[in-house]
């Protein structure tokens, strides 16, 4: 669900030309192993799995590398990834299906189907649609409100009620934010019209009559699975094996896991109006309306080559790259980042898994073979996104040796330790509480029972934290004090999680 808009961010802002030129068909035929190979071991990628389709059929399928770390269990063409937010095409693609059978409008106001749905302001909770859910369009900043739910033991009605409590970022319909939770309360609306829960109408109406034999729909489900990968994250240039996300409270917007092989069928059906083996699986008035433009994201942009506008559809971003429209979307979550791109006019699709969040290759590969097919040039995207990625890397390392340089000297914190622990709490997260421990303080939520952030002093009431659980990163934090009284902290996680600050209030 994550990496999608960092690495869009990236991107966009990346505008040079290298000239490499190759034979296409060469580098398919002959260099992609060594490439993919290669790539793996510069970005620190256990398993990987792609596929190429066109014209209705497999061109390209391939898999790399082991399931976990250390382990000997390879990958394989029907290993399980989880596809973070590539699940949102589904669940677009679900909805519109009611759309295209007359059951329900994506113009219906949201309340039509969840009268209890609420938002921080009552007129736009009265006025948004289903649409409106879909196309990230309610307000929210990217991410807002991620941090309360992800991996948390909020149950989805929960989500939805600490949603509506959230104050936006910006104006109702006024510009584009990423969220999540609009997702969820789409997928919601399934079981208001169909009497079937999202996972059952994902089985029954989109896996089996695609032959996704092996795809499931809920995070619960992987722990289970025999053919799966495991989640791997980098920190400090190591590889860390680390949990499954805790996702079903957010279902909708990224819990799908699936193989190459499935989902090379969902790309077929996608690029073939909607039939699969030859059955009518969805309507293409379906397919159409996923990839009708509802929300302007930016002019775009490309590292080398043109690219002229950046739209969002329904669960699929929208753009055009050297004459032609792409329809693509990326995932990640905890542990895993992934690539699902659509050339319609070519009746191409591009597929790539990855069983690490804290790589690039997922989308150099996506872009490599994009090209390929389109007879661009060879670039050696990997290598350019490596660049940045190490870049990145040294700036926060040399960063971290100055925090760990401060540390080191022991500052002296404004008031004693013990002055600023005790309760705390959000209006719309609930309670946190610090307590002094062996001259750190360790800081604790009330929904995210086994992650907690260790502080230690920076000086005055600055203090330097770690999450933890590696996803939520490592971030400077800073206390309110007022006449020599602890107010609040403002807490942050990484970007990755949520971009928006959380102030919690001391209460005791």
């Amino acid at each position: 669900m994550k990496k999608t808009l960092l690495l869009f961010i990236v991107l966009t802002s990346a505008l040079f030309t290298i000239a490499q030129p190759d034979n296409r068909k060469q580098f398919i035929s002959d260099s992609l192993d060594n490439y993919v190979q290669s790539a793996m071991a510069d970005w620190k990628v256990p398993g990987l799995s792609l596929c190429v389709v066109k014209d209705g059929k497999v061109v390209l399928m391939k898999s790399y590398g082991v399931r976990e770390a250390g382990g000997t269990d390879k990958v394989d063409d029907n290993t399980l990834f989880m596809i973070g937010s590539n699940t949102k095409a589904f669940t677009a693609t679900a909805v519109a299906m009611l759309d295209a059978e007359k059951k329900l409008s994506l113009d219906d106001k949201v309340r039509t189907w969840l009268p209890d749905f609420t938002l921080y302001d009552p007129w736009v909770a009265k006025e948004a649609t289903v649409r409106d859910l879909l196309c990230h369009r309610l307000g929210f900043e990217t991410f807002q409100g991620d941090f309360m739910y992800f991996d948390s033991d909020l149950s989805l009605a929960e989500v939805r009620e600490k949603m509506g409590m959230l104050k936006p970022q910006y104006g109702f319909r006024s510009k584009w934010g990423y969220t999540n939770c609009a997702f969820m309360t789409a997928g919601e609306v399934i079981p208001k019209v169909t009497g079937k829960t999202w996972a059952e109408f994902m089985r029954e109406r989109i896996f089996t009559p695609l032959g996704m034999t092996n795809s499931l729909a809920l995070s619960s489900e992987i722990p289970n699975a025999t053919n799966k990968c495991s989640a791997h994250t980098v920190v400090d240039g190591k590889l860390f094996k680390i949990p499954y996300g805790k996702l079903d409270n957010l279902a909708p917007a990224g819990s799908i896991a699936s193989s190459v092989t499935d989902m090379s069928h969902w790309a077929i059906a996608l690029l073939g109006n909607g039939k699969w083996d030859g059955k009518d699986v969805i309507p293409p008035a379906a397919i159409n309306l996923t990839r009708t433009p509802n929300s302007i994201l930016g002019n775009g942009g490309h590292m080398f080559n043109k690219a002229h506008f950046s739209l969002y559809g329904l669960g699929f971003f929208l753009e055009e790259y050297a004459g032609r429209k792409i329809v693509a979307h990326t995932g990640g979550v905890n542990g895993f980042v992934t690539s699902f791109c659509l050339v319609p006019e070519e009746k191409l699709g591009i597929i790539v898994l990855t069983n690490t969040d804290m790589n690039n290759l997922y989308e150099a590969l996506r872009n490599e073979l994009e090209d390929a097919y389109l007879g661009l040039p060879y670039r050696n995207y990997s290598k350019a996104y490596l660049g940045f990625q190490q870049g990145s890397e040294k700036e926060e390392a040399e960063q971290l040796k100055k925090i760990q340089d401060t540390l080191a000297t022991h500052p002296a914190t404004a008031l004693s330790l013990s002055s600023y622990a005790g309760e705390y709490i959000h209006p719309v997260y609930g309670k946190m509480n610090i307590k002094e421990e062996k001259g750190k303080l360790i800081m604790r939520f009330e929904h995210h029972h086994d992650m907690y952030g260790s502080m230690e002093p920076l000086g005055g009431n600055r203090f330097f934290c770690t999450y933890s659980s590696a996803i939520y990163g490592r971030k400077k934090l800073e206390f309110t004090v007022e006449n020599n009284k602890v107010k609040s902290l403002r807490v942050r996680v990484a970007d990755f999680v949520e971009f928006t600050p959380y102030d919690f209030e001391k209460v005791k």
